[in-house]
């Protein structure tokens, strides 16, 4: 197979500042001049013990959304206590490329999709985001030619960091929110789609049935799912809203048709994403999300409140009751959010956005990685 995305092994010595360690908990890459965002990424186990994270880094001044952006990775060889300096890994070709997602899939191989934006000729203010993905048969050292996950033209589709997920029949599902474009270039409703390959990635197509919004209950409809597969087949997808929790539902046939949206009032939350994943040495169901079960933790005149405290529960009834509920981070001025999770023996390797004053104007400006002893 042809490669053209080769992993740059020289580590550049601009990044030094970005890499910046952290206060002590864990590893920050924090902004800098010509980096003004260091955000969202995933993590992988490479064959030798290494753990390898890929993020969005941004360049040149601006830290919004749409703004220039590579994937860049850094690489820890001691389980989390030390990260190399950050190095790119793919270059962005057109708008910006982001939210990366790392997996190893069953056949040995490393699939890394992500979204790429590009303007659409003749239509000012709007963007074209599609997902693509990628793969490396060299342990993250090269990748092949981007495959289109979508052929929709002209199409903003929304898929967060850390999200692809291989079932156990081998069928790979990558959840996404649809954003169709009202006047003057804003986003409309989202309405939740799911993507599917039966061939490792090799080819993509659209499940059968969507998730859509319960009617008037929601403001900018539904956003920004995952998916876990349960042990009994089942698929449950969680989704963020604007409606003061997360909402859920459920898949019988592999993400092909799903239940109606319903509200998951376990996960009271802000408008900010959850993730959730099993730990595959004791079977168990972790989420980390945005709790606001207990809101007062942080005054609502703070800046960041919403995307805070940032909180850790496991489940042992497949999602049905949440215990040990864990406060991993609660700040004032600081907000988290983008989970990437990683579970390694006894250790779960966590990265997620954490910006706040002094020095960011929004939370997703700096990312943490850090790593919890779960045994």
């Amino acid at each position: 197979m042809k490669k053209f995305f080769v992993l740059c092994l020289t580590l550049l010595a601009a990044f030094a500042v970005a890499a910046a360690a952290g206060t002590g908990d864990g590893y920050i890459l924090r902004r800098s001049k010509g980096n003004p965002r260091n955000s969202e990424g995933s993590f992988v186990k490479l064959a030798d013990g290494t753990i390898y994270f890929i993020y969005t880094r941004y360049n040149g001044s601006s830290s919004s959304d749409h703004a220039s952006a590579d994937l860049a990775a850094v690489t820890s060889a001691d389980q989390g206590k030390s990260w190399s300096k950050p190095f790119i890994v793919l270059k962005n070709r057109a708008m910006n490329i982001m939210s990366p997602s790392l997996l190893r899939l069953n056949d040995g191989r490393i699939a890394l999709t992500y979204l790429e934006k590009s303007a659409i000729s003749g239509k000012k203010h709007f963007v074209d985001c599609r997902p693509k993905i990628v793969f490396s048969n060299d342990e993250c050292r090269s990748w092949s030619e981007p495959v289109e996950i979508t052929d929709v033209p002209s199409a903003y589709f929304v898929v967060n960091n850390d999200r692809l997920v291989q079932l156990k029949s081998g069928r790979l599902i990558l959840p996404a929110a649809h954003h169709q474009y009202k006047d003057a270039g804003k986003l409309g409703t989202g309405i939740i789609k799911f993507f599917l390959s039966d061939d490792n990635g090799k080819s993509w197509r659209l499940s059968k049935h969507y998730i859509y919004p319960v009617a008037n209950s929601m403001l900018r409809g539904l956003m920004e799912p995952g998916v876990i597969e349960l042990k009994d087949g089942t698929l449950m997808c969680f989704i963020r809203t604007a409606a003061g929790c997360q909402y859920k539902a459920f898949s019988k046939n592999g993400g092909e048709s799903w239940s109606a949206a319903e509200p998951a009032k376990e996960f009271r939350s802000p408008e900010s994403p959850l993730s959730m994943k099993r730990d595959p040495a004791n079977g168990k169901i972790y989420a980390v999300w945005n709790d606001h079960s207990k809101r007062a933790l942080i005054p609502a005149s703070s800046k960041f409140w919403k995307r805070s405290p940032l909180v850790i529960a496991e489940s042992t009834d497949e999602g049905v009751s949440w215990q040990n509920h864990r406060v991993l981070e609660k700040s004032e001025n600081h907000g988290f959010c983008y989970i990437a999770m990683l579970f390694d023996g006894a250790q779960l390797y966590l990265g997620y956005c954490c910006g706040g004053s002094p020095g960011c104007s929004n939370p997703l400006q700096e990312t943490r990685i850090r790593v919890l002893k779960l045994r």
